[in-house]
């Protein structure tokens, strides 16, 4: 059976084997189209796979196509089509051949017809990568019609980076090898999106041995690999907080070890046993902790002595001051935020608060909470409860309390400046950190101390403390208190440029006295003037008098000492007219 068809798609002629199979006449098939004389799935078929795959390709092989006769009965053929065109290219008609099919034909055309209507993702592709057919559900995934694939390489609906891979001759590599299972792909919907597809495949070999069908089966895993994704930044997100929050707490365990010097409390003068002993009562407890004192006097070193002998010792020590923190940060820096509860939030941020659960909090400065924010403060301390900004979600805390201040807080509570019931909660344990000039004895201890570290810090060979300067050290009020000395010694350090402190040069008004002078003389190895030599040798006499009692000579007098004879220094005192205090 042979008809020849326009190019619009209609009968130009039937042949006789054709009229008679079907039962038409010619006239009554001429100028139509083959869709007319087919059953309805056929004429879909004609649509939507074999006429577009004729107009790319110009030829259909053993396509399977079903008449209806005139009495309604089905003929199950395939088609074998050819487009001719005349010497200039230009269309002439297209000669189609039907040939009735087999037993056997039948079946396998029913098997096609199956094959396109089942709920699964199939296609198949020829021994080039051409596709030959893919089922309906296919279609619907990637978003294209049949006319638009059949006949294409399968290459044409991967994903750039897939085309890339299997350019250059793999595509017909991988089909040359057989079949295949799970293989990972990507593949392009007619709208751009990219699905991600795991391939399995079983292939069909002709009597050479070579692979000229491959049946492939996709599954569709686009969602899959978005959440394992999703969940793979969720656990990358919740380790790099994990290891933020370990930084940060790590960070501010060593601000509060560096601000008081490695935890070191240097003295023994009475004021300081006195405060230490309340320290050490407190420090056991759970009690919140207030401490008081002027600026300077190192309240950070007794928050972390407190913390350091408490049962919390092996948690963290949490620093927060409160005269640094913005009005409209103070509820994210105490208690956190969630990525986007205001500005400038860009991701979840942990507060200070949940930094310290499970050991000490120290509110430095806590007087400098405005009024308006200290009920926040309050309800945490009351109910160790909190939420972060931007969160409903309720937290517990388990936190030690420890806050300090420079300032009277009664008087502002007088003042309407602080809270009455924040201030009780805060001082349930008050202790005062006596200032430094009421540590007399403590100061040069102190002094010595901070010299030998700012040495070691600074690389510096030690330096000498006279006992001048240490005279001078005990005569001074220290306003600024132990941080005012510390200050005093470094500078001190860093403008000495021989073996002893040159603390004349960092303490203003204070004068080198002339032991001071001969020691850095000495030490320089420079020479001393007569007038700084004859001032020198007379504050020695005066010394090793004093230490004799006034005594020149004889045991324990002043000329053994000087490892002179008496009757030497006897001279050398009328001569320097050195005098013995008058008492009164």
């Amino acid at each position: 059976m042979a008809t020849s068809i326009s190019e619009q798609g209609l009968y130009l002629d039937v042949n006789d084997a054709m009229l008679e199979r079907l039962g038409f006449d010619r006239e009554e098939m001429v100028g139509r189209s083959p869709e007319d004389f087919t059953t309805l799935e056929s004429a879909a078929r004609v649509r939507d796979e074999l006429r577009p795959a004729l107009r790319r390709t110009g030829k259909l092989e053993n396509k399977p196509i079903s008449f209806v006769t005139k009495s309604g009965d089905v003929v199950d053929c395939l088609s074998n089509a050819i487009v001719e065109y005349d010497q200039e290219g230009e269309f002439l008609r297209t000669v189609a051949m039907y040939s009735e099919v087999s037993d056997q034909a039948r079946v396998n055309f029913k098997y096609r017809t199956l094959y396109r209507a089942t709920p699964a993702m199939l296609h198949t592709v020829d021994g080039n990568g051409l596709l030959v057919t893919v089922t309906d559900h296919w279609l619907q995934k990637l978003g294209y019609k049949r006319e638009d694939v059949v006949g294409r390489p399968i290459t044409d609906f991967f994903s750039s980076r897939d085309q890339k891979y299997y350019a250059d001759g793999r595509m017909q590599e991988l089909i040359s090898e057989g079949d295949f299972n799970n293989l990972e792909r990507q593949m392009l919907a007619s709208d751009g999106t990219v699905l991600n597809l795991v391939m399995s495949a079983i292939s069909h070999r002709n009597d050479d041995g070579k692979v000229d069908r491959m049946l492939v089966a996709s599954k569709d895993v686009t969602e899959r690999r978005r959440a394992e994704r999703d969940l793979r930044r969720s656990l990358a997100e919740n380790a790099r907080l994990r290891e933020e929050l370990e930084r940060e707490r790590d960070y501010l365990r060593e601000e509060v070890n560096v601000a008081m010097n490695f935890g070191q409390i240097v003295g023994t003068s009475k004021a300081l046993r006195k405060m230490l002993n309340r320290v050490e009562a407190v420090a056991q407890t759970p009690a919140s902790v207030l401490v008081q004192g002027e600026s300077g006097v190192g309240k950070e070193l007794i928050a972390h002595a407190i913390h350091v002998q408490s049962p919390r010792a092996d948690g963290p020590l949490v620093k927060v001051n409160c005269a640094s923190i913005p009005k409209e940060l103070f509820e994210s820096e105490f208690f956190g935020h969630v990525k986007g509860a205001f500005t400038g939030a860009h991701r979840d941020r942990i507060g200070r608060f949940q930094l310290a659960d499970g050991g000490t909090i120290f509110l430095d400065e806590v007087g400098e909470i405005p009024i308006e924010l200290q009920g926040k403060l309050l309800r945490v301390l009351q109910e160790s409860e909190f939420e972060r900004v931007g969160d409903d979600v309720t937290r517990s805390v388990d936190v030690r309390i420890v806050a300090a201040t420079n300032r009277n807080l009664e008087q502002l509570i007088v003042d309407g400046e602080f809270r009455e019931d924040l201030f009780y909660r805060l001082s349930v344990f008050p202790v005062d950190v006596p200032p430094l000039r009421e540590r007399g004895e403590d100061i040069v201890q102190l002094a010595q101390h901070f010299l030998e570290q700012t040495c070691k810090n600074f690389g510096r060979e030690n330096l000498t403390l006279t006992q001048a300067q240490a005279a001078n050290l005990r005569a001074y009020a220290w306003p600024g208190n132990i941080r005012e000395l510390k200050n005093v010694i470094e500078r001190a350090v860093i403008l000495s440029t021989g073996k002893v402190l040159r603390l004349d040069l960092s303490m203003p008004g204070l004068k080198a006295g002339i032991d001071d002078i001969a020691a850095v003389a000495v030490s320089k190895n420079e020479v001393l003037t007569e007038k700084e030599m004859r001032e020198f040798q007379r504050n020695n006499i005066v010394k090793a008098l004093q230490r004799a009692n006034w005594k020149v000579s004889g045991v324990s007098g002043a000329a053994e000492a000087l490892g002179v004879k008496p009757t030497t220094l006897a001279d050398r005192i009328r001569t320097l007219k050195i005098r013995k205090p008058v008492r009164r």
